[in-house]
């Protein structure tokens, strides 16, 4: 069964210097019907405007997955990280008993578009700790890449949760196939582009939920830029 989530439906909130929409509820958005998906509990798109960005909050009991589609963005956190994230790279922050963090856009002219991802972790109270990994484009280009995962697989992020993230590029009448075991769920998220996902069309920031679906195939349906899609595989 696969249950599309329409990108118009999600829940939108523009601060001028943040444009968001939120697939599952978040801040002052609240939808009964997606509060979350199994341990998937935010995937928030923002767009982050040039010389902007969110100052020192504390963060805790919460992986955090940061996906870059475009710009570079800053960030600094009280277990003195600094870097910045760029698009093909891949930011985990695991805030355990708390952190501080900051995230900003320096240009003075572009803005910062990513995907803000939380899953809830399987322990409270970890240590907090910090990865950061470069997925390259041609990891990606026509199959799943593992980006994130329980045991840091394949080179991963290492995630405290039974879950992974998978992530493609998909030009036009390509295909991925993935296999979902027994009693395990998907979401998958759409960055941009356009894919079938086992017959259903999904847009730009279109999600959808899958359940009692062994496999699974993403088929590219766009024209010039590949599709860029996420696949949380979920326990």
């Amino acid at each position: 069964m696969i249950t599309v989530r329409k990108s118009q439906d999600r829940g939108h909130a523009n601060h001028g210097w943040l444009d968001s929409r939120f697939t599952f509820s978040f801040a002052e958005y609240y939808d009964p019907k997606f509060v979350h998906f199994r341990s998937l509990r935010v995937i928030n798109e923002d767009w982050v405007q040039p010389g902007s960005g969110f100052g020192t909050h504390p963060h805790r009991d919460m992986e955090i997955i940061t996906y870059v589609l475009e710009g570079a963005l800053a960030h600094k956190d009280s277990l003195g990280n600094g870097s910045s994230i760029v698009p093909g790279e891949v930011q985990r922050m695991s805030a355990g008993t708390g952190v501080l963090h900051s995230e900003y856009n320096h240009s003075t002219s572009k803005p910062v578009h990513l995907l803000q991802i939380w899953i809830m972790p399987n322990q409270k109270s970890v240590e907090p700790s910090y990865e950061q990994k470069t997925f390259p484009a041609e990891e990606k280009l026509g199959k799943l890449r593992l980006i994130a995962s329980p045991e840091g697989k394949a080179g991963s992020v290492a995630i405290h949760q039974d879950a992974r993230v998978y992530a493609t590029l998909l030009k036009d009448g390509a295909s991925a196939t993935h296999t979902l075991q027994s009693g395990r769920g998907a979401w998958i998220q759409v960055a941009r582009g356009s894919v079938e996902v086992n017959g259903t069309t999904l847009q730009p920031g279109d999600g959808a939920a899958i359940a009692d679906e062994q496999e699974l195939e993403i088929v590219g349906k766009t024209q010039g830029q590949p599709a860029e899609v996420l696949l949380f595989d979920l326990a």
